[in-house]
C-alpha cells in the first residue's frame, strides 16, 4: 500500500471514529438532559402526544406522560395544560383523547387547552406559540418521554417559548434505545 492510500485510510478511520463519538456522547447528553428534570412553577405545561391504541385510549407512553402532567397539575406548578397531537390515519384526535384523560384525572376542563394540529414536535412548538399568546401564557414546563426532552426544549425555544422546567413520563422501556437514537438525528436536524 502505497502512502497516499494510507494516509486516505487513516483519514477515512479517523472520521468513522470522530463521527461515532460525536453520536455516542450526543446520545449520552440527551438521556442526562432528560433525565434531570427541572421542576419549577410555570403558567403551563406542554404535553406532547403521542399514539393512541385500536380502542382510541392513549397508549401506555402517552398515559404516563399524561400521568405526569396531572401529578404536577395536582402539586400546582402550573395553571394550565396544553396538550398537543395529531388526528391519526384511523380518525382518532390525540389532542381531543388526552384532554378527555387529563379530565378523568383531575384536571379541570377550564385548565386544559388542546392543539390537535401537533403531528411532530416541531408542529407542536410552532402551534404553541398562539396558543400561549392567546391564553396569556409565558412560561412552559415540556412533559415527555426523557428521550425526547432535550429535542422539545430546542424546538420551543427555537419558536420563542420559555422552557425553563421539564419532567419525563415515568415509564422504561427496551424500545428507548431506538428511540434515543431517533432522537440524535433529530435534535440534530433541528439544531440545523
Amino acid at each position: 500500500m502505497n502512502l497516499f492510500r494510507k494516509k486516505k485510510l487513516f483519514v477515512v478511520v479517523l472520521i468513522a471514529l470522530l463521527t461515532v463519538s460525536l453520536v455516542g456522547l450526543t446520545g449520552v447528553a440527551i438521556v442526562v438532559d432528560g433525565l434531570h428534570d427541572r421542576i419549577e412553577s410555570v403558567d403551563v405545561a406542554i404535553v406532547l402526544g403521542s399514539a393512541v391504541d385500536e380502542h382510541g385510549e392513549p397508549s401506555i407512553r402517552l398515559r404516563a406522560r399524561l400521568d405526569k402532567a396531572a401529578e404536577l397539575y395536582q402539586r400546582k406548578l402550573f395553571k394550565k395544560v396544553l396538550v398537543s397531537g395529531g388526528v391519526d390515519w384511523r380518525g382518532f384526535d390525540e389532542a381531543k383523547i388526552m384532554a378527555h384523560y387529563l379530565s378523568v384525572h383531575g384536571v379541570a376542563d377550564s385548565d386544559i387547552l388542546t392543539d390537535s394540529g401537533g403531528r411532530t414536535t416541531w408542529h407542536t412548538a410552532q402551534n404553541a406559540v398562539g396558543i400561549l399568546r392567546a391564553n396569556d401564557l409565558h412560561s412552559a414546563m415540556a412533559i415527555t418521554q426523557y428521550f425526547h426532552i432535550s429535542r422539545t426544549r430546542l424546538a420551543l425555544r427555537h419558536f420563542g417559548i420559555d422552557c425553563p422546567a421539564n419532567a419525563h413520563a415515568d415509564l422504561f422501556e427496551p424500545r428507548d434505545a431506538y428511540s434515543t437514537l431517533r432522537e440524535i438525528v433529530g435534535y440534530y436536524a433541528y439544531w440545523l
